[in-house]
């Protein structure tokens, strides 16, 4: 991507799930943070950002702004056409947690219309269930603390992540007991494998232990698994970039998330790796008991 090309990051998602410290974040990194902007006026602000000096803009956009979703759409793809990047993020989390943040605070739901936060919260999903479906990356903030957060955004918007107009690509290891993530693009299952829990040695190790890793990739159904995954995204990565899509999150889980699914992950990092990509890998629940 060339350096002085406008490059404009949509924030939007559910009112209390980080909206303000994505944008925070991003301003940090150096990106312009226009808030509440409404999507018609995106075309005019990449309008009189062209030739400036500043090409890195973080536009905050919530349901406050209406029925939105097909001047969005349009906006970005305009950027997109003129040669700039345009990418954007959405910030979800548990109906539970928002609504425990929204106690804690004291403050009033933007769509509450005088009934109670869950209302709010209900009404807001319905509106934005379509958006959050055409949106680059989910980011679900239900079990990330602040720090946590900005460490997230960062990966995904530090400086050097846009040097090269490359696909983006995250694996997370999970375990299913501990709850699926939502904030994944593909997910793969991998508690077909034989479960090193069984094993009375592994059982206190972790996928990060090499007698673990050893264990695992030591099976013939391992083997078999990473061939067709790395056939898979041979085809897949290709194809996504063609079609402009800018973030990838690939989860992979088994039971507790401690053992197959780590070295499952990293795994797959590395084939990707071997591929020329860069691939930010995170184990969510490996320190779980």
């Amino acid at each position: 991507m060339n350096s002085d090309a406008l490059d404009v990051t949509i924030i939007t998602g559910m009112s209390g799930a980080g909206r303000s410290e994505a944008a925070n974040v991003l301003e940090d990194l150096g990106f312009f943070v226009i808030d509440n902007l409404p999507p018609q006026l995106i075309g005019k602000v990449a309008e009189l950002a062209r030739g400036q000096e500043q090409t890195r803009y973080a536009i905050v956009v919530d349901v406050r702004s209406g029925d939105f979703l097909a001047d969005l759409g349009a906006a970005l793809r305009d950027v997109r056409s003129e040669g700039g990047v345009a990418r954007s993020i959405f910030l979800d989390a548990s109906d539970e947690v928002l609504i425990r943040r929204y106690e804690t605070t004291r403050r009033r739901h933007p769509l509450s219309d005088g009934g109670g936060v869950a209302e709010g919260i209900a009404r807001e999903r319905a509106l934005l269930g379509v958006l959050k479906g055409e949106v680059d990356v989910i980011v679900d903030t239900t079990t990330l603390n602040v720090h946590q957060l900005r460490d997230r955004l960062r990966e995904l918007f530090a400086e050097n992540a846009g040097e090269h107009y490359q696909l983006q690509t995250s694996i997370v290891s999970f375990g299913y007991k501990h709850g699926l993530p939502t904030d994944v693009d593909l997910m793969f299952d991998c508690r077909f494998l034989p479960n090193p829990h069984w094993v009375d040695e592994l059982r206190p190790l972790t996928g990060e232990d090499l007698a673990v890793q050893q264990y695992v990739l030591g099976q013939r159904e391992t083997k078999a698994f990473l061939k067709e995954l790395d056939r898979l995204f041979a085809l897949l990565m290709p194809a996504y970039e063609r079609e402009g899509k800018s973030y990838l999150t690939i989860g992979i889980g088994c039971t507790g998330g401690r053992h197959r699914s780590v070295v499952i992950a990293e795994e797959l990092g590395r084939l990707m790796s071997r591929r020329h990509r860069q691939v930010a890998i995170r184990h969510r629940d490996v320190g779980r008991a």
